[in-house]
């Protein structure tokens, strides 16, 4: 027998088994030092995957550089609350009352020089025009000689003179001082031509308010006939908003204190200051007053406009068509704004009225970006963003 025919003698053959049984023993015991600290990190990798899955559900702010807000001209502001669309009425903007001023002399006067402009600004005590005339030149004279005439009573004694003509010649002046004051000349231009009776025959007329020149009737040489208008102005720091209201809208508007104008696509808050109680035997419509805060004169007495009127107990938020885009899923959103940059918020249109909706799913105290909402949303987009979890 060969030596090769050893190794397969049975001591041979042992060897062999036990070697074999020795290598599957060990590839054993790596299988299981393999496998053995996968189960015991499983509950760390469930964690890492929660904390991983919260991060995705908390919306992540989009924050924006100086000149990327600039390039968005994003504008912010609060939504209005307690309005309806489609709860409007047509409107007109006129000068507030209360603070325009009429001049009209109620003497004649001829225009002897014009020191203003149509439209033009000017300030209180400025010259707009300067007047005279023949009924401006006997109101003066008359002015002086009753002064006169009261000096010199004034400085007699009560037994040099009666007490009737006293309290005369005291009436003679203060009339005469009074049809001066209603050319309109004031009390420093009366005390002047007191002074100096060669002022006689023409004065300035002076700006009583300061405000901007309207219904400018006035040309040099012209005889300006009493009680005609010569010239307005009007402070258009604050306009009256004049709204046309049927039955049915005034009926439900009993305690309203502010309605919204809607302007050239902008919607501005009015205080109402009152209402006519009475109904326009023409259009039978009542006459609802606002007062509309214009102290950038952005807006001017004539111009059109609409009024949303107030329903308090409507829910949602009113809110313009820049402030609504879509999300990545289909759905409307707003963007707030916050200190750590812009948040979307999903949110549900509930009606609209030619470019406003009320919407609900956001709060009125929210700082909302009402105009460059459609820049942020494609920002958003762009950083892969996906603020809702979808």
């Amino acid at each position: 027998m060969s030596n090769n025919s050893i190794l397969w003698q049975p001591a041979g053959l042992l060897s062999f088994i036990t070697l074999f049984s020795l290598s599957a023993s060990a590839l054993a015991f790596q299988l299981d030092s393999d496998v053995a600290p996968q189960h015991q990190s499983a509950p760390a990798a469930e964690h890492a995957h929660a904390s991983a899955a919260a991060l995705h559900d908390e919306p992540q702010p989009l924050q924006l550089t100086a000149e990327q807000k600039q390039l968005a001209n994003i504008e912010l502001g609060q939504a209005q609350q307690g309005f309806n669309p489609s709860f409007t009425t047509v409107a007109v903007l006129d000068v507030d009352r209360d603070r325009s001023y009429t001049l009209v002399p109620q003497l004649d006067v001829r225009v002897l020089k014009r020191h203003i402009s149509p439209g033009q600004l000017v300030q209180q005590g400025q010259a707009l025009l300067t007047l005279g005339g023949v009924a401006v030149a006997e109101a003066q004279a008359a002015f002086i000689n009753a002064d006169s005439d009261w000096q010199r009573i004034s400085a007699m004694s009560s037994s040099a003179i009666s007490d009737s003509d006293r309290a005369a010649a005291q009436v003679a002046v203060e009339q005469a001082r009074a049809v001066l004051q209603a050319l309109p000349m004031t009390p420093v231009q009366i005390a002047q031509l007191r002074n100096n009776p060669k002022l006689i025959g023409q004065f300035e007329l002076l700006a009583p308010i300061s405000g901007r020149v309207q219904q400018d009737q006035s040309r040099l040489g012209q005889l300006q006939q009493a009680g005609q208008v010569l010239l307005q102005l009007t402070d258009e720091s604050s306009l009256w908003v004049a709204a046309e209201l049927t039955p049915t809208q005034a009926s439900q508007l009993a305690d309203a204190t502010q309605i919204l104008v809607r302007i050239d696509e902008q919607l501005l808050p009015a205080a109402v200051i009152g209402r006519t109680h009475q109904l326009n035997n023409a259009t039978r419509t009542e006459r609802l007053l606002a007062r509309l805060d214009n102290r950038q004169t952005r807006w001017h007495a004539g111009q059109f406009a609409e009024v949303m009127l107030p329903q308090p107990s409507l829910e949602g938020v009113l809110l313009p068509d820049s402030a609504l885009t879509r999300s990545s899923d289909g759905d409307w959103q707003v963007f707030i704004a916050t200190e750590q940059g812009f948040i979307a918020q999903e949110v549900d249109i509930l009606r609209s009225q030619r470019g406003w909706h009320l919407v609900a799913g956001v709060s009125s105290d929210s700082q909302l970006v009402l105009r460059g909402a459609f820049f942020l949303a494609a920002e958003l987009a762009k950083s892969g963003f996906d603020v809702h979890n979808h």
